[in-house]
């Protein structure tokens, strides 16, 4: 009898072992995607950097970029990331309405963001600056719509979470999700303050 005990109890924790690799392993590819993203950012401001001069005759960043809409979008950006930060503070709390709670605000805040960008990008177009009018507005848009990109597949990424948070609660697999999900909204800020350095305000220098 003992012996059946020990060997359902070591099946238990082998069980319990993969599970552990698993989720490391999780954690891990999310590391991955998140160094082949600043691999790839790293790419487009270096793109951009090398065109930003190359306006064809076409309008140039200090004739098109409206500062004020900028800077709101960095504080509603900024504030999000904050946002995100107490949500995590909740889950840890294990208050999991008051999670939801706060990646509610999180996405209402990133989706300011992307409505603001939309806007402005619509704007421009309006102004006869396109994607194909030259080197310039092509890095530009290139590089600013891919952080949009990726905001608005957070914004997806977090319904789906609040949805499981709903229905499932405070467990070890929502958990993981939700600091994940944290992380890759904070790479983000970071991203978006070398856009704002690189792009608006050295164009507007």
């Amino acid at each position: 009898m003992a012996k059946s005990v020990t060997h359902h109890h070591n099946g238990e924790h082998a069980h319990e072992h993969v599970h552990h690799d698993l989720d490391s392993l999780k954690s891990f590819g999310f590391w991955i995607f998140l160094m082949t993203d600043v691999i790839i950012f790293g790419c487009l401001f270096a793109v951009y950097v090398v065109l930003r001069n190359n306006t064809a005759g076409g309008p140039t960043a200090d004739e098109l970029f409206k500062m004020p809409g900028v800077i709101a979008e960095t504080f509603i950006l900024l504030t999000s990331s904050f946002t995100s930060g107490l949500a995590v503070l909740a889950m840890h709390a294990g208050k999991r309405n008051q999670l939801i709670g706060w990646l509610a605000v999180t996405f209402l805040l990133g989706a300011s963001f992307i409505y603001l960008e939309v806007a402005e990008f619509i704007d421009m177009v309006h102004e006869g600056a396109t994607i194909a009018t030259s080197g310039f507005l092509s890095g530009f848009f290139t590089l600013v719509g891919t952080h949009g990109l990726h905001v608005s597949i957070g914004l997806v990424w977090m319904i789906g979470l609040m949805l499981q948070l709903r229905k499932r609660g405070i467990t070890k697999v929502t958990k993981r999700k939700v600091e994940v999900l944290s992380l890759y909204w904070h790479f983000l800020d970071v991203v978006w303050i070398f856009v704002l350095t690189v792009v608006y305000l050295m164009g507007v220098m």
